[in-house]
């Protein structure tokens, strides 16, 4: 069966046609711009293709309740041209085929657990800090899904000791988004994470924060693994300062050889997938 996958992005529409098994036969990257400038690209690209199903993983918030009649569509984004555009109405429309919509994060969590490192468990974690914190989670074969998508980047942190930078985020200031993500890396040190990279402060601050999200998605989720991609993820070094902050943070509380110092590392990792955990991810919801 042919497949339709699109993971649209903040900044760019990446769109797939592959099959059940995860292969991709051609694929094509789009600019984000305007509804309608982006999506005439988009529609050309798979128009004539034999494609019979669509997935797709998309930035957010976005309504994703079937039975709502917004189904897909588009809510407050900072992207304020897109606001209210029913992106799986016009895809189904335009491409005669049926669209499943999920967000970028969910499906980057489909696709490990599909194809990636997180193939042995039922449940599993995925968060990507970049430019933006997002994370979503699969459950038993299912995305997570409630009331709307999990916001885990917007959740509430302590604050560092030596930490005084007021937060970034536009909506609460000092959350998870505002202290960890790329921007409130550069707003508060006034350099790009990739030019801080051997100053310790920067990363004991940052990791403070992220360990403090993992250990909060733990109490309340309980994946049996999590993920970390992202822009700021590729400062490697970052995994073992979060691995071991997370297990102070636990302090043994949950029983679990999983979170222990021997087995922290096999717990905490980095994605499988790498690019494509979004695109694939997609592929994965259009089977559903």
């Amino acid at each position: 069966m042919k497949l339709g996958a699109i993971e649209a992005g903040g900044t760019k529409f990446v769109c797939a046609i592959g099959d059940e098994e995860g292969s991709i036969f051609e694929k094509i990257v789009i600019p984000t711009e305007a509804p309608e400038i982006t999506m005439p690209k988009v529609y050309e690209f798979f128009k004539g293709k034999g494609i019979e199903r669509m997935g797709v993983g998309s930035f957010g918030p976005i309504d994703l309740n079937e039975k709502a009649g917004t189904y897909g569509q588009i809510q407050k984004t900072p992207k304020i041209d897109w606001i209210g555009f029913p992106l799986a109405d016009s895809l189904s429309e335009k491409l005669g085929v049926p669209v499943t919509v999920d967000t970028d994060v969910n499906v980057a969590a489909l696709s490990e657990s599909r194809w990636g490192n997180a193939t042995d468990v039922d449940t599993c974690l995925y968060i990507t800090v970049g430019t933006g914190i997002g994370a979503g989670a699969v459950v038993n074969g299912q995305t997570l899904k409630g009331l709307s998508h999990p916001e885990m980047g917007h959740i509430g942190v302590r604050r560092h000791e030596e930490d005084s930078f007021s937060g970034a985020c536009p909506y609460h200031q000092d959350c998870l988004e505002g202290m960890a993500s790329g921007p409130a890396i550069e707003a508060r040190w006034g350099k790009a994470g990739v030019e801080l990279s051997e100053d310790p402060r920067v990363w004991e601050i940052e990791a403070h924060y992220l360990a403090q999200a993992l250990v909060n998605y733990i109490y309340i989720i309980s994946p049996e693994r999590i993920i970390m991609g992202g822009g700021v993820m590729q400062q490697t070094h970052l995994f073992d300062l979060i691995r071991k902050k997370v297990v102070e943070m636990l302090n043994g509380y949950v029983s679990s050889p999983r979170l222990t110092e021997e087995n922290i590392n096999e717990y905490i990792v980095p994605p499988g997938l790498t690019n494509e955990a979004g695109v694939k991810g997609a592929l994965g919801l259009a089977m559903k």
